[in-house]
């Protein structure tokens, strides 16, 4: 998986600059995701990469790193 290909998914899921998405930008502090944002975010993701992020999961995910490693192992 490449990394331009998730920070231009996140970029434009979250309606933010792509030069804020880096591998430690926190999704909440540093791009404004809110609870509703980083659902739509979960589902943009899955259907972007073919993974399934569980729910229960998806509150660790804090840092764009994170959905980084986790849609790397997960996907198929």
């Amino acid at each position: 998986m490449e990394f331009e290909k998730l920070r231009e998914q996140i970029a434009e899921t979250l309606n933010c600059d792509l030069e804020k998405v880096t591998m430690e930008a926190r999704l909440a502090e540093d791009l404004e995701a809110d609870s509703l944002a980083a659902v739509e975010l979960s589902m943009a993701l899955e259907e972007a990469f073919g993974v399934t992020i569980a729910d229960e999961d998806l509150p660790n995910l804090k840092t764009v790193g994170d959905l980084f490693n986790y849609i790397k192992e997960h996907a198929e």
